[in-house]
């Protein structure tokens, strides 16, 4: 059973992985502005271009599983 669904474990890990890789990132960035007293333009340009990246991650997702059920990749 784990050979026939190889493909589909490994797609959820990577994913997972990706979520905790933009937690991380997030807690990191926002220790450092907060011990760099950061105003709140810049904290909030700062989440709103992670907000992106992690969109432009789901978008990719869904993008991709559109294409494979239609066949096309």
């Amino acid at each position: 059973m784990l050979a026939e669904h190889f493909e589909l474990i490994e797609t959820i890990g990577l994913n997972l992985f990706f979520a905790f890789i933009f937690i991380f990132i997030g807690l990191s960035i926002n220790d450092v502005m907060k011990k760099n007293d950061v105003p709140k333009m810049g904290q909030f340009v700062v989440y709103f271009v992670l907000f992106l990246g992690c969109v432009g991650f789901i978008a990719k997702g869904i993008i991709q599983f559109v294409w494979e059920s239609q066949g096309v990749g």
